[in-house]
């Protein structure tokens, strides 16, 4: 194991080193929290695909083909499936925003009154998907190490906080770069052929595994719905995916950039089912799916290539945590703690944003850590974080993008009445229930539309200036000295 531990030791070495130069890079707000919005389509497209593509789309992804077959494919496949329709249909609007948080988006949308509670359901949903993806940490590294959960969680969760708190976005994209490139090689080129042969190639897995194995839908229509309604509605309003829009060099780059990294999902989703499979053949009573990423990796690979692949499981679960990391930091300090103590931002504070900001992730970090420990069940916070995130805001900032008469009013009742609806679901009919999002939703869209329309129209002032945003005629932030990024 020798050359493995190597290969994992360099991968993370190199995670610090960028850190390192990103924080150098970073010297003010847009650049730390968006990268500048100057990344090009290259550079968009994987970093994009990155974050989306975590350790529950790969570890995850592969038990899921372990249980079901082919038809595990589809959690990864609505969340490529919610991407593409973000990029095509709504990024360049979200682009020409130029906004830091989804909370901004709805003050300027309904003139400035949801941003507490909005950014506090928001907050919730990025500190789970942190914490999941955090949580993630202790297979792989009892794989690598046989090391104590408690003590892999610590390690991974502190490397990827040191790098996001050092650089903030500017290092979390060098690094998803790297990752992207380390998932597409150990995922897609490596173990997906390996996996097959050492399987006996399709012919021998459809001899030897049931028909529904190899049936598209037998997962189940009401399951694939739920993850429609949860992954690819999810992907449509979650601050971690926005934030990256933020960083796009224009509407086209987050348009094109984004249809490329969604369509990357969708074969990155079916690579998971059918590595999945593989392992249903060749290991047919695991005691759990979702050991069956790291069962196949540890057993069938050669070494060299086996530190590749748990690196690429690494960079997973990395790009996704920092991600999620820094949005909820973004949440916590723009959106709840800057509008609690009333600060105004004055001219010349820019360093000041950073200093504020690098602190906001160190401190959600520690936080993240300590739930990830006291926590177990990863797909138990997985459905808390969506469930609220599509049961609480989806209606109000789909609302405000495509209905003119949506009021402050409807949005404010509408995230109250969806998140609540959805808490109280989940405790009632349980976490892992298709009801609290079903029910959470539709009443969230009944408050909205009864709400707005008992209220006042939004006033025209403030949706004049909304229509300025969405057409892009609003200077950006000036940008510091460091030449774009034309990758």
């Amino acid at each position: 194991m020798a050359v493995d531990y190597t290969v994992i030791v360099v991968y993370l070495a190199g995670m610090l080193a960028m850190g390192w130069w990103g924080m150098r890079r970073a010297k003010s707000k847009s650049e730390f929290l968006v990268a500048g919005r100057r990344l090009g389509p290259a550079m968009y497209s994987g970093t994009m695909a990155a974050i989306v593509l975590g350790g529950a789309s790969t570890i995850g992804g592969v038990g899921l083909g372990y249980q079901y077959g082919l038809s595990g494919a589809w959690m990864v496949f609505t969340i490529g499936l919610g991407l593409l329709a973000l990029s095509v249909f709504f990024s360049a609007r979200i682009a020409r925003l130029k906004v830091y948080t989804v909370s901004e988006m709805l003050d300027l949308r309904y003139g400035g009154r949801a941003g507490v509670i909005s950014g506090v359901v928001m907050w919730a949903y990025t500190l789970m998907l942190a914490v999941t993806s955090t949580i993630a940490y202790a297979t792989i590294f009892d794989v690598l190490f046989d090391m104590n959960r408690t003590l892999a969680i610590v390690l991974g969760g502190s490397i990827v906080v040191a790098y996001s708190t050092l650089g903030g976005m500017w290092s979390i994209t060098l690094t998803d770069m790297v990752q992207f490139v380390v998932k597409t090689v150990g995922v897609l080129l490596l173990l997906l052929p390996i996996a097959v042969i050492k399987a006996g190639g399709f012919s021998e897995m459809k001899a030897k595994l049931p028909t529904e194995y190899f049936d598209p839908l037998g997962i189940g229509g009401e399951t694939i719905f739920t993850y429609v309604l949860i992954y690819t509605f999810g992907m449509l309003i979650g601050q971690d995916i926005w934030q990256r829009v933020f960083t796009a060099r224009s509407d086209t780059t987050a348009k094109w950039g984004g249809t490329v990294a969604g369509t990357y999902c969708l074969v990155y989703a079916l690579a998971g089912a059918v590595i999945g499979t593989a392992a249903k053949v060749l290991y047919p009573k695991l005691p759990s799916a979702d050991t069956a990423f790291a069962t196949i990796v540890k057993d069938e690979l050669p070494v060299g290539v086996r530190g590749l692949v748990l690196a690429a499981a690494l960079a997973a679960v990395m790009s996704t945590s920092s991600g999620a990391l820094i949005a909820c930091a973004t949440v916590a300090n723009n959106d709840i703690w800057s509008r609690l103590r009333g600060a105004v931002k004055r001219d010349g504070e820019d360093h000041d944003e950073v200093r504020g900001n690098r602190a906001f992730i160190l401190i959600m970090g520690v936080a993240v850590i300590c739930t990830a420990i006291a926590l177990n069940n990863v797909v138990e916070a997985l459905t808390v974080a969506y469930n609220l995130l599509v049961g609480g805001l989806l209606v109000p900032i789909l609302g405000g993008l495509l209905w003119k008469r949506g009021t402050a009013q409807g949005a404010l009742a509408s995230v109250v009445v969806g998140g609540l609806a959805v808490i109280g679901l989940m405790a009632t009919y349980g976490i892992l229930a298709n009801e609290p999002v079903y029910y959470g939703l539709l009443s969230s869209l009944a408050v909205y539309v009864v709400v707005s329309l008992a209220t006042p129209a939004t006033d025209a002032a403030v949706l004049a200036a909304w229509r300025e945003r969405l057409a892009g005629r609003v200077a950006a932030e000036p940008v510091s000295e460091p030449a774009p990024v034309h990758q």
